[in-house]
């Protein structure tokens, strides 16, 4: 078998399927993710069966990105569609799954593809999927015609060599103390405030980071998509720079739609791992939609601060109620997320756009607040006595001590006498009363609950 490349990144492993239609990528996706139907985790963004879901092996978690469907109906815009697919892939993931049919054999369009990958500095895995029994191992060889190096023969449906195929996977991966100091490694170099300007596409993410820069740095279309280049853009504001991650990205660039959206979710992923506030974009005259609302579970997930910017606020037509109503309707589908802030700006006309970054700069400081932990059980265990924790039949639920653990993000623990006894209701209102006593606007709150001892 062929030796991959080591992977080296500070930020979430991600590896993608690809390969032509029908040669099996959402079944390896499935295998691998242990989901027998589709499904699963899906990226904002992303339409029909595309799905991104955490996947593990031998205690190695990564992200795995399907493919599948990505490639238009009409014959003559598949090598297209699957060739940028590939390009795609190579640019915004760490390692590529190149999955190939063993009974259809080897196509000429994947040859195509096997050129792009060569010439890559990313490490690839050759699968030749359907190879369900010994006797269909001779149809591997034909394979070794693309110059990827051996090809492990599996099938995605049986499970068969499958475990081999994902011991070789996580063996590119780095070690988790490497990550780890690759992260204490980039924390040491830039403690800037970084900003990450996300959401779905057309809603004004490039002009709204132009309309900070003040120039026309990026280029503006009325086509979604993007280009891959990665640039962070630095903003001077007030003697500060602010880092505004991968502004190249927000260009936009008439491509085939299903790559578009396949590199538009693997790049938002990206830029959330790396921010400390996500500036969620909407379109004001829209709403809020559900790829929204994703793209926000996707930051609390990775608990970063996060800005909800309704752009376009110049086009809505306005009375002295307008900004006050469209709130409470945002603010009834944020639901339990009503800890984000609102702000009604406008790219073009520049309107509060420099509130996000008086914001942004704010919340960052939420993220770093520590509370002593005097002050915590001064505060909230009165409130606990006033309205305990609802009892497990008859016995009483407890909690006895607080105190805020150390890390990137506010994480609460309560020490109690039956911690899986705490409701989700009840932990939410301690959420509410410590956010009541504390703030931590924009910011997700962590609450673990442990045995006392």
């Amino acid at each position: 078998m062929s030796k991959l490349k080591m992977v080296h990144q500070a930020t979430r492993i991600v590896v993608a399927i690809i390969g032509l239609p029908n040669v099996g990528k959402s079944t390896l996706f499935n295998r691998i993710v242990g989901e027998r139907d589709a499904i699963v985790h899906s990226i904002p963004g992303v339409t029909r069966d595309r799905h991104y879901a955490e996947a593990e092996w031998a205690g190695k978690t990564f992200a795995l990105v399907d493919t599948g469907g990505f490639v238009p109906d009409s014959d003559d815009l598949i090598e297209r569609a699957v060739r940028e697919q590939a390009e795609v892939a190579i640019q915004e993931s760490d390692v590529v799954l190149f999955v190939v049919d063993a009974q259809h054999g080897l196509n000429p369009v994947e040859k195509t593809i096997a050129g792009l990958l060569r010439k890559s500095e990313k490490p690839v895995i050759l699968c030749v999927n359907k190879v369900d029994a010994d006797t269909h191992e001779v149809n591997i060889h034909q394979f070794h015609e693309l110059g990827l190096g051996d090809p492990i023969g599996i099938s995605a449906l049986s499970g068969r060599n499958v475990g081999n195929l994902l011991d070789l996977l996580v063996s590119a991966f780095p070690s988790n103390g490497e990550i780890a100091n690759e992260l204490i490694k980039g924390n040491q170099r830039n403690d800037r405030l970084r900003i990450a300007i996300v959401g779905r596409p057309n809603v004004g993410k490039s002009s709204l980071a132009n309309a900070l820069l003040g120039e026309e740095r990026i280029i503006v279309t009325e086509i979604p998509g993007t280009t891959r280049d990665a640039i962070d853009s630095v903003l001077r504001y007030y003697g500060e720079e602010i880092v505004l991650i991968d502004t190249a990205g927000l260009r936009k660039h008439a491509r085939i739609a299903e790559s578009v959206e396949f590199f538009s979710a693997l790049r938002t992923l990206r830029s959330l791992e790396q921010c400390h506030v996500a500036i969620v974009v909407i379109d004001a005259t829209v709403g809020l939609q559900s790829q929204d609302l994703k793209i926000i579970e996707e930051a609390i997930e990775r608990k970063r601060g996060i800005i909800l910017a309704a752009n376009k606020w110049d086009l809505v037509e306005k009375d002295s109620t307008t900004a006050q109503l469209l709130e409470g309707e945002l603010r009834g589908k944020l639901r339990r997320y009503d800890f984000i802030p609102i702000v009604f700006v406008s790219a073009k006309t520049k309107q509060r756009v420099f509130r996000l970054v008086d914001l942004a700069k704010s919340i960052k400081a939420e993220l770093q607040k520590r509370i002593e932990t005097s002050t915590l059980n001064n505060v909230l265990l009165s409130v606990v006595r006033d309205h305990p924790p609802p009892p497990i039949g008859i016995r009483e639920v407890k909690i006895s001590f607080i105190t805020q653990a150390k890390g990137d993000s506010p994480v609460f623990i309560f020490f109690t006498n039956h911690p899986d006894g705490v409701s989700e209701s009840y932990a939410r209102f301690l959420e509410n009363q410590i956010r009541k006593q504390f703030g931590f606007l924009g910011v997700p709150i962590t609450l673990r609950f442990r045995k006392k001892s």
